[in-house]
């Protein structure tokens, strides 16, 4: 049976599946690693555990399969610096590494912040790849030196693969040093920043093919240059043209709009990036606590009680929860506070509170950051129609109807739930010649099943809630600083 398969260069393992030409999930896979801590702040991981966990779940996926194409999608911003002989110098600093606060000041001070957004369309934070660079030369010089290229997570497992060096243009614009606009690699920046652009490799379109498997039963298979997690998310749910919003509810949440031309934010409270389809641009709002709050919630608060009996709780309570809010900054904030320090709260406790008002809060607190979200996007002038949502969260009835009544967007639901790793086969099967485009791709294979519309009452309520719950940064921001 023909197959187009994905893979995904995740955080906390590998994850690969196996597609029928028409959508259908054929297979998948999954095989995990570590994550190492060696200081407060810090976050690596050794690539050979990506490339180890990535034959392993290519091979269970391709079984019995004749493959067409591969996709690849991953963990974005990491920095893998390779030596002249291709060789990892020290472990990978991934996306949630925060050591380097210092070196996004100097970025920013030899730059300029207003540049800086001008041509990546970003402000410099902590998890972007150019920091990280800065960081290695100014506090370990000797591996400085030996840096001959630089990858991202999924193009080390590509060089692996095929032994091709590239890079697509999602993946790239996380790195604050592509002229997002343009699509190439900003010498402005390189230059002030004191980088050789040849440690960078070629920047391709998300479905260019970019060698092809060597060895074993995948060898001659074409492998699509292919995407960052989160534009290869929005290709699996169908977020591929203007008006098509993708919403994950993940540990982190994210609401990302397709554009048609370059937009950025000139304040850089949301990202812009390349997507992954070509010529296209996305803005994208992040939120770093989204399911990650109720998860949060149901660890140190309901170890005991599961997820369906607190959502059942909650569902005893009208919208707003008798007044109770809460501010999901559990880990600081993105968007639209790029505030590492900023912190969660409940606010307007009364004792006839109980546990569900407080679980009713946690989902309408998330809901709230997802639409600070999309009002920046729609400050682009982003039209948002409807919007497909997935992650973990996407499998709650309350929380979508929450959602769907604050954004006041209709929220879709797909087919399947395999998120990035999907969105990278359809990538693997454009550049295997199966699907004329991502469109095409897209088209065939993305089917929704469900509509989560948003509740007239309800969103009339939210709409005014909206407006206590902004307030609530700008007030509680110095109090545990």
């Amino acid at each position: 049976m023909t197959a187009l398969v994905g893979l995904d260069v995740g955080t906390s393992g590998v994850k690969a599946v196996a597609l029928s030409p028409d959508g259908e999930v054929l297979v998948t896979a999954s095989q995990g690693y570590p994550l190492s801590t060696p200081h407060a702040g810090w976050s690596e991981q050794d690539p050979e555990d990506w490339w180890e966990a990535a034959q392993a779940a290519l091979a269970e996926v391709a079984e019995g399969c004749d493959v067409a194409g591969i996709g690849l999608s991953g963990q974005m911003h990491g920095l893998v610096p390779l030596d002249g002989d291709d060789r990892v110098i020290r472990p990978a600093i991934l996306w949630n590494d925060q050591r380097t606060a210092a070196e996004c000041a100097e970025i920013e001070r030899r730059i300029g912040a207003e540049r800086l957004v001008e041509l990546t369309g970003n402000r410099a934070l902590t998890g972007f790849t150019a920091p990280k660079l800065l960081w290695l030369r100014r506090h370990e010089p000797d591996a400085y030196a030996r840096i001959a290229r630089v990858l991202l997570p999924k193009d080390y497992v590509r060089l692996r693969l095929t032994g091709e060096w590239a890079i697509d243009a999602s993946d790239a614009s996380g790195t604050l040093l592509l002229d997002v606009g343009r699509r190439a690699w900003s010498h402005d920046v390189l230059e002030a920043l004191e980088l050789p652009v040849a440690w960078l490799p070629p920047v391709l379109e998300s479905p260019d093919g970019a060698g092809t498997a060597r060895g074993g039963s995948l060898h001659g298979v074409p492998v699509a240059a292919g995407a960052g997690d989160q534009p290869a998310a929005a290709v699996g749910v169908g977020a591929d043209w203007p008006g098509v919003l993708s919403v994950v509810l993940g540990t982190s949440g994210v609401v990302l709009a397709p554009l048609a031309s370059y937009q950025h934010d000139p304040a850089g409270r949301v990202h812009a990036f390349c997507h992954a389809v070509p010529d296209a641009w996305q803005a994208m709002g992040v939120m770093l606590s989204a399911a990650g709050s109720l998860q949060w919630f149901h660890e140190r608060l309901a170890p005991d009680v599961p997820f369906d009996r607190l959502v059942e709780e909650a569902e005893r309570w009208d919208p707003g929860a008798g007044g109770l809010l809460f501010l999901p900054y559990l880990a600081g904030e993105r968007t639209p506070h790029a505030d590492p320090d900023a912190r969660g709260a409940f606010v307007g406790l009364e004792l006839r509170h109980d546990r569900g008002a407080l679980v009713r809060a946690v989902l309408e607190g998330v809901a709230f950051g997802l639409r600070d979200c999309l009002d920046l996007l729609r400050s682009l002038g982003v039209d948002a129609r409807t919007a497909r949502v997935s992650g973990g969260g996407a499998r709650g009835g309350l929380w979508l109807r929450i959602v769907a009544s604050v954004l006041d967007v209709p929220l879709e639901l797909t087919s399947s739930e395999e998120g990035s790793a999907l969105g990278a086969a359809l990538l693997g099967g454009v550049a295997g010649g199966v699907f004329s485009d991502v469109h095409d791709a897209v088209a065939r294979c993305v089917r929704v099943t469900d509509v989560v519309e948003p509740d007239a009452e309800w969103r009339d309520v939210y709409a005014e809630l909206g407006a206590r719950y902004r307030a609530l940064y700008p007030a509680l921001r110095d109090v545990g600083r």
